[in-house]
């Protein structure tokens, strides 16, 4: 592994955040929230993710790789931005905009019930954002 590169597991199996999400009213005016799926999944993320570095800033690759207990149909990009703003919660990157993530290529969704988790490969980037 080069510098700069991080490679790490999280041994859970990966859930998006725009499935059963939920409206709660407080007061006069309704908010919608995570689904309790989601919301469980994210904080357990944390007791995986042990980043002992600043947060990224600098231009990234994200490569994940979802190996999912089922086989029901999910969004690659509904994943991707699950993973990203967990990956901001925790530290590892400083925001999950376009001149930080700017790509996620080789991301791919995989079937293992036995072993679901996500594979998560972070290289820096060769390629500048224009804007």
């Amino acid at each position: 592994m080069k510098e700069n590169e991080f490679k790490f597991t999280i041994p859970l199996n990966p859930a998006t955040k725009k499935n059963s999400q939920q409206i709660i009213t407080r007061g006069r005016h309704p908010r919608l929230i995570q689904s309790a799926r989601y919301r469980k999944y994210a904080d357990d993320c944390g007791y995986f993710i042990n980043f002992p570095y600043k947060a990224i800033e600098y231009p990234v690759n994200i490569k994940a790789q979802y190996y999912r207990q089922t086989r029901h149909r999910v969004d690659l990009s509904n994943l991707n931005a699950a993973l990203h703003d967990i990956l901001v919660r925790y530290g590892v990157i400083k925001d999950d905009c376009c001149s930080i993530v700017i790509s996620s290529d080789g991301s791919r969704v995989y079937y293992d019930k036995e072993n679901p988790r996500t594979e998560i490969h972070i290289t820096p980037s060769e390629e500048t954002p224009d804007f």
